[in-house]
C-alpha cells in the first residue's frame, strides 16, 4: 500500500480539526460529521493498494532525466539541511510514479556525462542507476561546466527522433546550476528546443548555500563526517559553501522551452506537475492488463462520503423546513 496525498497531510489535518471544533448538537448528528471527516482525510491520502491485475496504459512518450551529480549536489541544504542530490532521486522517482507508461532514461554529468540507462519503463533499473549516484570523490572532481551534459543530451534526443518519430520526447533537467569550472562560460542549449514537446528545469538548493560532506576516495565511510575544505581571502581553511545559481538554470530552460522551477520542498513537484496527465491523455493508447502495479481505492471512501453528503442535505433541508 502506499499513498499519494493530493494536498499536504498537514493541510488538510487542520482542516479537518477546524471542521471538528463546531460540534453538531446531537449524538447521531455529531457521529456523522466525525465520519464525513474521517472519510474526508482518508479520500485525500489517495490511498493505493497493489494488485496483480492492473491495466497498464501505454504512452507514445519517452522522458530524458539529466542529472547534474557533482560535489555541489552533495550540498546540505534542501528544506533545512537535506542533501541536494536525495531529492533529486525522489523527485525522479516522482516523476515515473506520475508518467507510468512512458520510457526513460538516464544521463548523468559532473567531470564528464554519461548515459547510465537508455530509453526503458523498467523503474527499478532506472531507480537501481539513479539511486547511485552519490556526487564526485573530493580528489577527482576538477569543477563543474553546465556545458558538459550537451552534446550528449542533444544526440540522445537526436537517435530517438530518428528512430521513433511517432513519440515525442520531454526533459527534466535536474542541478543546483553553479559553475566552478572557471574556464567556461554556459554554453547554449537552444539547438535542443525542436526535439522537446515538455519538460522543465529544476533547480536545488539555497542562495544561503549549504556545506558539503565529500568523500576522499571511493569507498569511503559516509558515517565519518568530512566536510569539503576551501580556503578563504585571508588564505585560512575554511568550510566550502555552494550556492544555487538560479540565473544559468532559467538560462537553460529558456533555451530548451520548458519552465524553470526552483525545487526547495518534496511538495514542489507536485506544483510542476499540476496538469502532465492532460499532456500525457493526448498520447495515450490502450496497454495490456494483468500486470503488477498500483490501483486508486479512493471510491472505497467517496461512495459512503457521498451518501452522507446526500443524507445531511435532505436531513437539514427537512429541520429547515420544521
Amino acid at each position: 500500500m502506499k499513498i499519494n496525498p493530493i494536498i499536504p497531510i498537514w493541510l488538510m489535518a487542520v482542516i479537518c480539526v477546524a471542521m471538528l471544533v463546531f460540534r453538531r448538537r446531537g449524538v447521531w448528528n455529531y457521529i456523522r460529521q466525525v465520519l464525513i471527516v474521517v472519510l474526508l482525510f482518508a479520500l485525500n491520502l489517495r490511498i493505493m493498494v497493489f494488485s496483480h491485475d492492473v491495466p497498464k496504459r501505454e504512452l507514445n512518450v519517452d522522458v530524458l532525466f539529466v542529472i547534474d551529480n557533482s560535489m555541489s549536489m552533495l550540498a546540505e541544504d534542501f528544506d533545512g539541511e537535506g542533501r541536494r542530490i536525495d531529492a533529486v532521486k525522489q523527485d525522479c522517482e516522482y516523476i515515473m510514479d506520475m508518467m507510468e507508461g512512458c520510457r526513460f532514461s538516464v544521463i548523468s554529468f559532473g567531470n564528464y556525462a554519461y548515459r547510465l540507462a537508455p530509453y526503458t519503463s523498467d523503474k527499478d533499473v532506472l531507480m537501481s542507476v539513479i539511486n547511485s549516484l552519490e556526487g564526485q570523490t573530493q580528489y577527482y572532481a576538477q569543477g563543474t561546466s553546465l556545458n558538459q551534459p550537451f552534446p550528449l543530451m542533444l544526440e540522445a534526443l537526436e537517435k530517438d527522433h530518428e528512430q521513433n518519430e511517432e513519440r515525442v520526447q520531454l526533459v527534466y533537467y535536474f542541478s543546483d546550476g553553479e559553475i566552478t569550472n572557471q574556464k567556461e562560460k554556459l554554453g547554449s542549449y537552444s539547438s535542443a528546443k525542436k526535439y522537446i514537446a515538455s519538460g522543465a528545469v529544476l533547480g536545488y538548493g539555497t542562495e544561503k548555500g549549504g556545506r558539503m560532506k565529500v568523500r576522499t576516495y571511493e569507498g569511503d565511510d559516509y558515517g565519518v563526517p568530512f566536510y569539503m575544505k576551501t580556503k578563504d581571502e585571508k588564505g585560512r581553511r575554511v568550510e566550502a559553501i555552494s550556492h544555487i545559481d538560479e540565473d544559468n538554470l532559467q538560462s537553460i530552460a529558456d533555451d530548451l522551452g520548458v519552465e524553470y522551477y526552483h525545487v526547495e520542498k518534496s511538495t514542489t513537484l507536485r506544483d510542476v506537475l499540476t496538469d502532465i496527465n492532460d499532456f500525457l491523455d493526448e498520447y495515450a493508447s490502450e496497454g495490456k492488463s494483468g500486470v503488477e502495479g498500483y490501483v486508486d481505492i479512493y471510491f472505497w471512501f467517496a461512495i459512503p462520503l457521498a451518501a452522507l453528503l446526500v443524507y445531511d442535505l435532505i436531513y437539514y433541508k427537512r429541520r429547515v423546513r420544521e
